[in-house]
C-alpha cells in the first residue's frame, strides 16, 4: 500500500425527486484535481445508489478497498439554498419516504436509543475553509432522516471503529442551471462556486488528516 495520504470522495446518484444530483460532477471534479498540494495525496470518489442497502453494502467495501484516511462525503438538500457543513449524525430514519428502490425503513432509528454522534471539532475548520471562498456556508446540526444522515452515521461507525481517522458530510443545493458565474441577486450556487468551494475543504481535510495521521497513538494507561 502506498504512503500517500488516502482521500475518498463520495456523492450521492439520483433519488425520487431530484433526477439529477448535483453532488456526482462535484465528487468527478474534485477526483480530477492536480495540485502541488496534493502529490502526496491519493484521491479516490465513489458514488452511492440512494438505498439504504447499497450504504450498508458498498460503504464496508469501498472502505476496505481504498482504506482511506479521511471521507469527504456530500449529499443534496433541495431546500436549502447555502452549503450545509454536519456537524453530527442524528439517530434517526424517515419511515415515509422510500428510498430509490422503492424501500421505506421499518423503524424510526438506526441503532437502538443510542445518542446522535458527532463528526468532530474539524467540521468548523471545514466551514471557515468554504466560507473563505465567498460561498454561503453554515454549520448544521440536522443532517435529516434519510440516505445522507444514514451515511453520516455508518461513517462515523467506521471512524470509531478504527477505520478512516476524520470523516465529514456536505449537503449541498441545488444548482444554477448554467456553469458560468452567477449574476448578482440570484438564488442559486453554480457549479463552479461550488467547486471552488468544495477544493477549499478538501485541502483543508488533507491537513487535517496529515496532522491525524502523524499524532502518536495514544497509549492506554495501565494501573500497577
Amino acid at each position: 500500500m502506498s504512503d500517500k495520504l488516502r482521500i475518498l470522495l463520495t456523492g450521492f446518484g439520483p433519488f425520487p425527486g431530484a433526477p439529477y444530483n448535483p453532488t456526482q460532477p462535484l465528487v468527478a471534479r474534485l477526483a480530477q484535481l492536480r495540485r502541488p498540494a496534493l502529490d502526496d495525496v491519493a484521491l479516490s470518489s465513489h458514488i452511492f445508489p440512494v438505498t439504504y442497502a447499497a450504504v450498508d453494502r458498498q460503504l464496508p467495501d469501498v472502505l476496505a478497498a481504498q482504506k482511506p484516511d479521511a471521507l469527504l462525503m456530500f449529499g443534496l438538500a433541495a431546500r436549502t439554498p447555502y452549503l450545509r457543513i454536519e456537524t453530527r449524525a442524528r439517530n434517526a430514519v424517515t419511515m415515509l419516504w422510500p428510498d430509490a428502490a422503492n424501500t421505506r425503513s421499518s423503524k424510526r432509528g438506526i441503532a437502538g436509543q443510542a445518542d446522535a454522534m458527532m463528526f468532530g471539532p474539524h467540521t468548523a475548520r471545514l466551514l471557515r475553509a468554504a466560507r473563505r471562498t465567498g460561498i454561503d456556508a453554515r454549520p448544521s446540526r440536522d443532517a435529516g432522516a434519510y440516505l445522507c444522515n444514514y451515511l453520516s452515521w455508518r461513517a462515523i461507525e467506521h471512524v470509531k471503529a478504527g477505520g478512516p481517522k476524520l470523516a465529514a458530510f456536505i449537503h449541498i443545493p441545488l444548482l444554477a442551471r448554467s456553469g458560468g458565474v452567477r449574476r448578482k441577486g440570484a438564488g442559486r450556487i453554480t457549479l463552479e462556486e461550488l467547486v471552488d468551494a468544495g477544493e477549499a475543504m478538501l485541502m483543508e481535510m488533507v491537513q487535517l488528516t496529515r496532522k491525524a495521521r502523524n499524532a502518536p497513538a495514544t497509549v492506554p494507561a495501565v494501573n500497577i
